[in-house]
């Protein structure tokens, strides 16, 4: 890709999809074109074609997505396959339609069966039934890898697929209604953290900017309704208890190594080398149980974690075969244990100037009350 190629993020405030972004912006990529969800919706059609015809993109980043955890795939299953399958169609078709050079169409390890032979090779699609419980999501992503295969044969195109596995980073969901299980993890045990402090402000600042699991709470958020709302969630003084029984195998890989692979595929590769798509993984794998223990240990809670059982745990086992990556010369850089203590440090680092902010506009309040003199009685 030249420099001056005129390259479509499609989500681009997500977490993939930033991410790439600022790999791009950082190898100094000037013209990416960028929509916000209420500047372009892409489950219009029309629109999405409209868009395309406009700005006629050389380069397209399919990342924009709905996404959740097992809470937010239960709940929400129509939503999923609908709106998953009609971006992925509306961005493919219009991708053909007005020449688009290349695809990268971003997929997700969720499309192998839930009793695949690990680690999970590319060949393993639709050997077996899907997990129940993020199915939707995986049907309209397995569609998606199929519309870039059949117009690469049909139509000649050159629309590649990868299928990352779990990711985390900056930009991630923390909303605990919807988000994965990392994000949950973290989020979760900050807010003991807090709790075991009896920081109530940090709290409450904390629901302020992630959001409440449910309305029911209303928003006056007194001492008694966050202690509700905590110990709904399982947040207890001194305690965690977390879904499951923390013993499935899960893979991560943060954000920063996917942008870099996506960047190094993109710029090196077309669809024709990489067959009908490529997994991108970090190779290994932790029970959830030690990876609660390492968010444990990053964010400093020393209470217990307890698990509840009668809660689903999902698939056994989800480690992605790397060797195809592997052989074309990528591999992960980010630990795990590294990859936490870097989302951690950001949090943090955002809560500070979040704090910051509040501290200037009461300031500012003050200097206008007093005459000019903050500290003024």
């Amino acid at each position: 890709m030249n420099k001056d190629a005129k390259i479509y993020i499609a989500g681009h405030r997500g977490m993939v999809g930033s991410a790439i972004h600022r790999r791009l912006s950082a190898f100094g990529y000037t013209h990416i074109i960028t929509r916000t969800h209420q500047e372009l919706n892409l489950t219009r059609q029309n629109d999405t074609e409209t868009f395309f015809q406009k700005e006629r993109p050389e380069y397209v980043v399919l990342a924009a997505a709905r996404v959740g955890g097992i809470l937010a795939n239960s709940t929400y299953k129509a939503d999923f396959i609908y709106e998953n399958i009609a971006i992925a169609a509306n961005i493919i078709h219009s991708s053909y339609k007005t020449g688009v050079k290349k695809i990268l169409n971003l997929g997700s390890t969720c499309i192998y069966p839930k009793l695949a032979p690990q680690p999970m090779k590319e060949e393993a699609l639709l050997s077996g039934y899907l997990e129940p419980t993020n199915e939707p999501y995986a049907v309209a992503k397995i569609a998606a890898i199929k519309l870039c295969r059949y117009y690469n044969e049909q139509y000649g195109t050159n629309f590649l697929s990868v299928m990352p596995t779990n990711l985390y980073g900056p930009n991630d969901n923390y909303n605990l209604s919807t988000s994965h299980v990392l994000p949950a993890l973290i989020r979760k045990f900050h807010l003991a953290k807090l709790l075991m402090r009896e920081d109530m402000d940090s709290i409450r600042q904390d629901f302020q900017k992630y959001g409440l699991p449910s309305e029911k709470y209303g928003k006056e958020l007194n001492e008694q309704v966050i202690g509700q709302i905590l110990a709904d969630l399982g947040i207890c003084t001194g305690s965690v208890t977390l879904w499951g029984s923390g013993a499935p195998y899960r893979e991560f890989l943060h954000a920063d190594d996917l942008a870099e692979a996506c960047f190094f595929l993109m710029n090196t590769y077309d669809a024709r080398d990489l067959g009908e798509f490529i997994n991108i993984g970090a190779g290994v794998d932790y029970p959830i149980k030690q990876i609660a223990q390492m968010v444990q240990k990053v964010i400093g809670f020393s209470g217990d974690i307890s698990w509840d059982t009668t809660k689903p745990d999902g698939s056994p086992k989800k480690l992605s075969d790397i060797s195809r990556m592997q052989k074309l010369g990528w591999k992960a850089k980010i630990s795990l244990p590294e990859g936490i203590a870097l989302v951690y440090h950001n949090i943090k680092k955002q809560n500070s100037m979040l704090e910051e902010k509040i501290l200037l506009k009461f300031c500012a309040k003050e200097r206008t009350d007093h005459g000019g003199d903050p500290y003024r009685a």
